[in-house]
């Protein structure tokens, strides 16, 4: 597989909806993910990361523009012992209940769906790093309705170990701008990943689309230490 430079990714693409990296720092150091939040309606770009425990949570920067939260107020980030869950909404909780009860990233994947957003039936894309000592693996799914008709949902899950330092995989719910919005398609893409986190940052922040981009969470997490370092930026402050 070709590895695409992220940057060109992104900035080539106005609206690819909410995105996942998953991957393992140059230096073989560190697991790093990162997740963005974008937004076409007032509803959905009146949001902010907020962190929440060792995870994050979505917040209405104006309480008094909230419309509809069932889909845009979420814990996008949670952790449970060596695993960090990133997601796109409230499949989070349930990855981080079924985890608790034994089950599998997968199989607590089982009873959710693509988002019931009627025509663009928005992809559920999730990803999880495992970091213990001093080894490190990561899975990501997307849970994605049969092109656009919703009587079907397709599952795909990915599975990374033996992380290749400089490398990682992106995901994100639509293939670009468009009514209505077309899903992703496609395994994760191959990117790289470099060392310097504030870098990194702010390579992602400027890349997004201006007028669509809403927040963005970054973590590096130490492979043999378990310790982590968080980046949170917000359009709205």
């Amino acid at each position: 597989m070709e590895m695409l430079s992220l940057e060109q990714e992104l900035k080539r693409n106005t609206y690819p909806g909410r995105g996942i990296v998953i991957g393992r720092s140059e230096d073989g150091t560190k697991a790093v993910t990162a997740y963005f939040i974008m937004g076409r309606s007032e509803n959905s770009r009146n949001r902010i990361f907020v962190e929440e425990g060792e995870g994050i949570r979505t917040q209405a920067f104006d309480p008094d523009k909230l419309e509809d939260p069932s889909l845009i107020i979420y814990a996008p980030v949670r952790v449970l012992g060596f695993d960090t869950i990133v997601t796109n909404g409230d499949q989070t909780d349930t990855i981080w209940e079924g985890l608790k009860k034994g089950l599998t990233f997968e199989q607590s994947l089982r009873i959710r769906e693509f988002e019931p957003d009627k025509p663009n039936y928005t992809p559920r894309i999730s990803g999880m790093l495992h970091v213990e000592n001093g080894e490190y693996q990561y899975i990501m799914s997307i849970l994605k309705s049969n092109n656009g008709n919703p009587s079907q949902c397709n599952r795909y899950t990915f599975s990374y170990t033996n992380c290749v330092v400089g490398e990682g995989r992106f995901i994100h719910t639509y293939q670009c701008d468009g009514n209505p919005l077309p899903s992703f398609e496609g395994e994760p893409k191959l990117v790289s990943i470099p060392n310097n986190m504030d870098e990194f940052t702010t390579m992602l922040w400027e890349s997004l689309n201006k007028e669509n981009k809403v927040s963005l969470f970054v973590r590096y997490i130490d492979i043999v230490t378990g310790a982590y370092q968080t980046k949170i930026i917000n359009k709205n402050q």
